[in-house]
């Protein structure tokens, strides 16, 4: 059974800019993993299951419930956790009967069984013991999250709609979003670029201008199939090459072949004795003949030259990055970085680190990790002297550079290719041209305005700019990279990263990014790995 059906369903923007069309998918009792580039129009089709938008052309039929995850719910003032669960009114009915102050409407309309399904619920999302009289105000961001999926599971509607779950999440939060989704029996479709949650997947949707595709099987069965269809890819291309060669081939033999007939005529001619009228029915026939050939060659010298353009296009799309980069010349064992018994707190506050010690020697590739709130990014501000240390020292002993999710170092108002000159300022412009294509910021590419970039082009090209300089530099420090990028991006950045020599010092909740990076060994804050 189908709890929602979508038929020939058409999306734009609200200006107007079309995001895909015919678009056919139905969603039963299954957990769906819809992926696709940003800007193509995920969360607009979860709006269009939802209901809370109309699609341009198409139907969609709901013959069930569906029900959205709130990450950012607006919390009035006063409200409680039981508000924010939904049961606002029907737990202060339970605690009027208990008072002895129910009425009869009270009575009648009771839910027994709800402090029992909320405790439940609660314990599913890791809110065990949370009083539902707890201030929302009170509660953390990743609480009000975790908080927002008991409010789903409380409701039990068929369908679960959830756009980024696990952003902005610690790895304990992002492994009970796991949990949840994994007991469901019901619908649920899930935008994630979280690799881990999308391997619970019962099947991937990739969203495209063209509609959707269906992958059955989870993150590494459609990574697989992916991976057959570059295959495919690069195969269609050889052919394509192979196809062009010929076609000009014979284009060639056929020219050859007529003026040799072109020349033979001349010389039946020059011989004399046959009619002029004869001779020019000839000559009319040679030329139709010709004409006819020669659009029949450009014809097909077309069509294998467009054959071969789309399969370029379907090899490029699945390029990597990170090929050729120039040496950040760090030695094996050079000191890179080190924290000597390091404290640090705020005025008249508590420790937010407290006596931690480190050192990262040579191109190591270290993760900073630790529930949210452990002081990962007041790590980073220490790392790079934004702030100084209360107790012990930090040493810094080669050139670095930090990427933060908005890659502050490119001016909002340059071009890539001008953020490129002025953070490389030795740099010819072909120099700079070459190495934003090797970022595949190619011709027209490299002079879109940073400002309108998206949140992966504009990570790939503080990339290219850091990377692609004469001397990169030694140290990379990369704050929770991953977060807003969709997969492409991810892949491109991890692509990229492969191809540095220097050392990492990485906060990210990303198991999968960390992994595909080489990362050696984690610094653990707040006493969990």
């Amino acid at each position: 059974m189908s709890f929602v059906t979508l038929d020939a369903v058409s999306a734009a923007t609200p200006d107007g800019r079309r995001l895909f069309e015919n678009l056919n998918l139905a969603i039963g009792a299954e957990r769906i993993g819809l992926v696709g580039r940003n800007g193509v129009g995920k969360s607009t089709l979860l709006a269009l299951i939802g209901g809370s938008r109309s699609p341009l052309a198409g139907t969609v039929t709901r013959a069930g419930t569906v029900a959205t995850l709130d990450q950012t719910p607006d919390v009035l003032e006063g409200a409680r956790l039981a508000d924010l669960l939904g049961v606002g009114a029907a737990w202060d009915r339970l605690a009027r009967i208990e008072r002895g102050e129910g009425d009869a409407l009270d009575l009648s309309e009771a839910d027994w069984d709800l402090p029992a399904r909320l405790d439940q619920a609660l314990a599913d999302v890791g809110l065990t013991g949370f009083d539902p009289e707890r201030p929302a105000a009170a509660l953390s961001g990743g609480q009000a999250t975790r908080a927002g999926l008991a409010r789903l599971l409380i409701a039990r509607p068929d369908v679960l709609l959830l756009d980024e779950p696990t952003n902005n999440l610690d790895a304990e939060a992002r492994g009970i979003v796991g949990k949840v989704l994994a007991r469901w029996r019901g619908g649920a479709v899930v935008v994630s670029h979280d690799r881990s949650l999308l391997r619970g997947m019962d099947r991937i949707v990739e969203l495209s201008s063209l509609g959707a595709r269906s992958y059955g099987g989870g993150w590494d069965l459609y990574v697989e199939r992916k991976a057959g269809e570059v295959d495919a890819a690069q195969r269609d291309l050889d052919h394509a090459e192979k196809e062009v060669r010929r076609v000009a081939r014979e284009a060639q033999v056929a020219r050859e072949r007529k003026e040799r007939r072109d020349a033979a005529g001349r010389r039946f001619a020059d011989r004399g004795g046959t009619p002029k009228i004869v001779l020019g029915m000839m000559a009319e026939r040679a030329e139709v003949s010709g004409a006819r050939e020669g659009k029949l060659a450009d014809k097909l010298a077309a069509e294998a030259a467009q054959a071969k353009v789309s399969a370029v296009a379907r090899v490029e799309r699945a390029r990597t990055l990170g090929s050729d980069l120039p040496s950040s010349g760090l030695p094996e064992g050079r000191g890179v970085l080190a924290f000597e018994d390091v404290t640090f707190a705020w005025p008249d506050g508590p420790p937010v680190i407290e006596g931690l010690s480190f050192r990262i020697a040579g191109p190591e590739r270290v993760a900073i990790s630790g529930p949210n709130g452990t002081g990962k990014t007041t790590l980073i501000r220490l790392a790079t002297g934004a702030l100084a240390p209360t107790v012990g020292e930090v040493k810094l002993s080669v050139p670095f550079a930090l990427l933060d999710q908005r890659a502050a170092l490119l001016a909002d108002d340059e071009t890539i290719l001008e953020n490129f000159r002025r953070l490389n300022s030795a740099a010819s412009q072909n120099d700079a041209h070459a190495a934003l294509a090797r970022f595949l910021f190619r011709n027209t590419a490299a002079h879109q305005v940073a400002g309108t970039l998206s949140g992966g082009e504009r990570l790939r090209a503080a990339l290219a700019c850091v990377l692609s300089a004469a001397a990169p530099p030694q140290l990379l420090i990369l704050d929770e990279p991953t977060n807003h990028l969709d997969l492409a991006s991810i892949e491109a950045v991890e692509a990229a990263l492969s191809g540095y020599d220097g050392a990492l010092l990485v906060v990210s909740h990303d198991a999968d990014f960390l992994d595909a990076i080489g990362v050696e060994r984690t610094i653990s804050l707040g006493g969990k790995p």
